[in-house]
């Protein structure tokens, strides 16, 4: 068997948008005739250079070969132009069409890709859901001028009571003020008053129905981060996520140092070697690689043991598409320090519509697809109908720095 075409799409998320403005896909094609799809969780570049990335690199190293052999399709991408260091771009590309291979291996065995990874530990997949503006009775129409589930402690409170009705047993928001490229800084009083506000009320309206789990986007100093701790500390969040920039875990352990409430970090992540830097300064204590970054769906396997060793539990991320978001399933059902997956609410609205099948969700948990490979199929229609023509990066930070 082996790979003769790679095509990809940069799909156009429609409003609400939810996942982001875009997606970026790949369908690899066997000489069989096999179909493998995945997607790539890529900021550094505009959408349409990303999916030229991906083609590239699946020509130099993929096209012509057997998908089975994910080991060295990763040590000769890895080294990719003299580099074998972890580059979040090329991972990126790489995580997108690694997936792809083992959705067309699960295929070709007539299995769901978690039977080839060590089997199923998990019948169901506990989840959780970001505040979204637009749920049911929560509308940001209907809140005066620049209020909304991030900034308004009643609404945020409302919207996350409409979840926890829905079924979901946690929720997660990141009320923490603006994130810049200048970051870390030290939090303004008003956005730690407003961050312990917005769990205030959250906490009052769900009570012990839910866990809260805290994000911020590596915004502050460790000693900013410790006073926002402090902060939000009575109200027992989960996770207190990224609370400074990821490029220095060393920092990061003077916060988990520093406070009661669980670190978690690794969505900007790739590769075991820059998660072995969190586990080995103890860092954190949830690692949340997001697969079409850290490197694809073996590589967070090797990641998701290191952290086993230590007692940490990993929680997938996923602000992007459904083919990151099954490739996430497939893993977590075979991880005995699973914690909790990041689901785009119920896996509907457009998410849905990409898919052939939705993936399932039922009180509060995904269910596994059953089926080959990764488990869902990717309308194609729907992708050629959607494309993206803007320049825009997927996340971007503030350009200037925050001041006090």
């Amino acid at each position: 068997m082996k790979i003769t075409d790679v095509k990809t799409w940069v799909v156009g998320n429609p409003p609400p948008g939810i996942g982001g403005k875009y997606f970026i896909f790949v369908k690899l094609t066997t000489d069989g005739g096999v179909v493998g799809y995945g997607e790539a969780y890529n900021a550094t570049f505009s959408a349409h250079v990303t999916a030229k990335l991906v083609e590239d690199m699946a020509e130099r190293y993929l096209v012509g070969h057997d998908p089975h052999d994910v080991e060295n399709f990763f040590r000769r991408a890895y080294s990719s132009g003299f580099t074998q260091r972890p580059d979040v771009t090329g991972m990126g590309c790489f995580s997108a069409l690694e997936m792809a291979c083992w959705d067309i291996i699960g295929k070709e065995a007539g299995k769901p890709v978690y039977k080839l990874l060590g089997g199923q530990v998990h019948e169901t997949l506990r989840s959780y859901t970001y505040l979204y503006p637009h749920t049911g009775s929560v509308h940001s129409e209907d809140a005066p001028a620049g209020r909304n589930v991030y900034n308004d402690p009643e609404m945020a409170a409302a919207c996350a009571l409409e979840y926890v009705e829905q079924g979901f047993t946690a929720v997660k928001l990141d009320p923490a003020g603006p994130y810049t490229a200048f970051d870390g800084h030290q939090p303004r009083l008003l956005d730690i008053d407003v961050s312990a506000s917005m769990i205030k009320a959250i906490r009052e309206a769900v009570g012990s129905r839910a866990d809260i789990l805290f994000g911020t986007h590596g915004q502050f100093t460790a000693s900013g981060a410790l006073r926002m701790a402090r902060a939000i500390e009575p109200y027992d969040p989960l996770w207190f996520e990224e609370p400074v920039p990821p490029d220095m875990p060393e920092v990061m352990a003077q916060v988990a140092r520093g406070t009661s409430i669980p670190i978690a970090t690794g969505e900007r992540l790739t590769t075991k070697s820059e998660f072995a830097r969190v586990i080995e300064n103890r860092a954190a204590t949830i690692l949340q690689p997001d697969l079409g970054r850290s490197g694809g769906i073996l590589e967070t396997k090797k990641i998701a043991a290191m952290a086993e060793a230590y007692h940490i539990q990993v929680a997938p991320h996923c602000y992007c598409g459904p083919i990151v978001g099954a490739a996430n399933i497939q893993l977590a059902v075979t991880l005995p320090n699973f914690l909790i997956l990041e689901s785009l609410k119920q896996w509907d609205g457009f998410h849905a519509t990409l898919l052939k099948k939705k993936i399932e969700w039922q009180d509060g948990d995904v269910i596994p697809s059953k089926e080959p490979g990764l488990g869902v199929e990717l309308d194609e229609a729907v992708c050629d109908a959607h494309p993206y023509s803007g320049k825009e990066l997927h996340l971007q930070m503030m350009q200037t720095p925050l001041m006090p």
